[in-house]
Formats: C-alpha cells, structure tokens, sequence
C-alpha cells in the first residue's frame, strides 16, 4: 500500500493487512517513544489541526505526537474564529491550509466533510471525526489498545454499550472489527440500537452478534462503553430518557472475568463511576494514551517519513 499523502479519511478504507499494518508500526514507535522522549523524525513538517467542533484528547494527542515528532502545529479548535464565520466553505478553507500544512487534522460535525476535504487539500487529510459517521484514529488506538493486552484480537468476545446509533467510534470501531474472528455484544436501550446495515454486514461475514437491552459483563473479554451523547440527539425528550441507562460501578463488574478490561473512547459523563478506575479492569486512560503512538505512526506514513 501506498501510504505516504494517503488520506485517511474511513477506516472501511483499511485492509486487515493494512490496519495490521499501523499496530506494529505503532508498536516501533511506541518503543521510540519511551527511548527518547523527542525525535527529529518530522523537523520542517506543520500539521494543521481544523476542529470545528470540540475535542480534548484527539487534538491535543495530535499536537503532542507532531511535536514529539521534531514537528510544529497550527490551526484552531473552535470555528467561531475563522472565516467560517464569514460564509467560507470547508473547501476553501481546505485549499488554503493545505499550502500551509504537510498535513491536516479535521474534525466536523457533518458527516462526510472529511471526505469533501481530501478532495480539496494538496496535503494528506486525517479525520478527527465526522458527525456521527467514522474517528479512524480512535478505532486505530482502540485496537492498539486490545492488541496490547491480548496480544491477538482473533477470538475475543467483546461487549460494545451505550450510544450505539450517534457514536462514530462504535461506527468505525464495528467496522474495522469485521476483519477479525470475534464475537460482539450489542447493548443499548432500544432508540439507540446499532444501525441495521452494521449488524447485517456483521452477521453475513459469519460473526457471532448478540443485540440486547440488558448490560451483563461477566462473558466478555473487552467491555466498551460509550457515554450517550447528547450533542447528536435531535429530541432532547429522548436523551433524557435514555442518558443514564447503564452504568458501571464496582458492583456490576462482579462476576467479570478476571482478565477483561473495560475500554471507553472517553469524555465519560455517569456512565462509568470513579470507583472502577482503581480497578485492574480499567484501561480508558492508557487507551487515551496510546493515541500519542498510534498518530505519531500515522503522521509518519502519511507524510512518508521512513522508521523501524
């Protein structure tokens, strides 16, 4: 595969090969990481980062991989600040920062905008996330994460809760899973069920999938759980009703298999209680951590900076 000025826009883009790929080049530079706090693998290079809509851990995990990496950052996270405001649409704004920038990060709340991008930016597009449509980057480090602990993600059964219709990292993250041998657990109250189109592909390529209404962690060897986003819901009425449908604390993780870990591609609001981080089950944060690794790697390849 070609990857340098590869847009990395879907992770239904991936092969497993490929997606195999970006977890052992991850690996590599997760090792350089903690060789060397700073490398000058991307000296000269600027990433811009175009957030239009708020973000904590991708922006900063991309600023701080860039800048890890030799590299420099501009841009904004708040669209309020730029000729958006004016009438400029996202393609204008794509065609100029792209001759400003080896490589551009952006997040929008419509769908497909990132796509729109690619087809506008002389530099390679990386999306922090569409609507509730694809976060590639995310389903790459939640991967990395899982592959971490278990060293293969072939026959894992994992339980996937909450916001299952709005959240784009379910979205990518059941995508990518349809090139692994692995059993998945739908749990989510019934108004936010995972898109029929996912459990059809799911179902055909011969996965075992399970859809339910009632959170029961004790089979699974990874629990991911979502927040129910109230940002996506067009009825608040309907938020409401579901916002603290299921929560974990020290008590339902009773019965949980000794070796499971729970996953969340956080910010978390109720649905995780501060008692399960202390627990041996709890990897959210190291999960938000291996994003730095996980988009050094990808800003190398996309920039075809050659290591390992």
């Amino acid at each position: 595969m070609k990857w340098t000025k590869k847009h990395i826009i879907s992770i239904n883009d991936f092969s497993r090969e490929e997606i195999d790929f970006v977890l052992r080049k991850s690996a590599i530079m997760e090792g350089k990481l903690f060789d060397s706090r700073t490398s000058s693998l991307m000296n000269g290079k600027i990433l811009a980062n175009l957030f239009f809509e708020p973000s904590t851990r991708t922006r900063m995990s991309f600023e701080a991989a860039m800048k890890r990496l030799g590299g420099v950052t501009i841009g904004f996270d708040h669209p309020g600040i730029t000729s958006e405001v004016k009438g400029e649409t996202i393609a204008d704004t794509v065609r100029i920062v792209s001759g400003y920038a080896d490589v551009i990060v952006i997040r929008h709340p419509v769908e497909g905008s990132a796509r729109l991008a690619s087809e506008y930016s002389d530099s390679p597009i990386i999306n922090g996330g569409d609507g509730a449509n694809q976060h590639p980057t995310q389903t790459l480090l939640d991967l990395y994460t899982i592959k971490k602990e278990f060293k293969d993600i072939d026959g894992l059964s994992i339980c996937i809760v909450g916001d299952l219709k709005y959240g784009r990292t379910v979205h990518s993250l059941t995508s990518a899973l349809e090139n692994y041998n692995v059993n998945i657990r739908f749990v989510s109250p019934q108004e936010l069920r995972a898109p029929r189109q996912i459990v059809k592909t799911l179902t055909e390529k011969g996965m075992q999938v399970k859809e339910t209404t009632k959170l029961n962690v004790r089979d699974s060897d990874v629990v991911y759980i979502t927040r129910i986003q109230k940002e996506r819901f067009p009825d608040q009425q309907e938020y409401e009703r579901v916002k603290d449908a299921y929560i974990l604390n020290r008590k339902s993780l009773e019965g949980i298999q000794d070796n499971a870990i729970i996953m969340h591609p956080l910010p978390r609001v109720s649905e995780i209680c501060t008692d399960v981080d202390s627990t041996r089950h709890a990897r959210y944060f190291e999960q938000a951590r291996n994003g730095i690794p996980v988009r050094m790697a990808l800003l190398c390849l996309v920039c075809g900076i050659g290591f390992g």
